[in-house]
């Protein structure tokens, strides 16, 4: 005699979610982190917003736990470049652990500028966790705001003779 098994559609995608993200680990997420195979030094990606604002361009990066010692901003061959690293502050048995997100390790984010930025006035600052980097657009790159001339409602009289 046969068993019947009742499938919970939302429970079957919980679980493939989650192997998924196990298989992830296993192979490639932990392996890096523990130098086991040859990659980038790349080995996670701060989020990050990017704009633009009174003749600046800002970059903003989510850094928090990162020592702003650990952050490198520079500007070469047009390119912004935001190298660092996230470590880990405790040794704890990975037993111990229920779940954990998030990423250790070291991270690069480059960004391209346009040409005629002056590089000597980017300027860049760490506050709770956000790196707040501050780029001069050159004035050609400055939007500038256009006048609307509004007319008199009477419209063009003028008529041809």
């Amino acid at each position: 005699m046969r068993e019947l098994i009742r499938l919970i559609p939302s429970q079957e995608l919980t679980d493939w979610h989650r192997d998924i993200d196990e298989l992830f680990n296993q192979f490639i997420h932990r392996p890096l982190l523990e130098g086991n195979i040859e990659a980038s030094l790349t080995t996670w990606l701060p989020t990050m917003e990017a704009f633009v604002k009174g003749g600046r361009y800002f970059v903003q990066l989510d850094l928090p736990g990162i020592d702003p010692k650990d952050v490198e901003v520079s500007a070469e061959n047009n390119s912004l470049i935001i190298k660092g690293e996230r470590k880990k502050g405790h040794e704890a048995e990975e037993k111990g652990y229920h779940y954990s997100e998030t990423s250790y390790g070291r991270f690069e984010r480059r960004f391209a500028l346009p040409k005629g930025v002056d590089t000597g006035k980017i300027t860049a600052r760490y506050d709770k966790g956000v790196l707040d980097i501050s780029v001069p657009l050159p004035p050609q790159l400055v939007a500038k705001k256009v006048a609307i001339q509004i007319g008199d409602g009477k419209g063009d009289q003028s008529k041809a003779a």
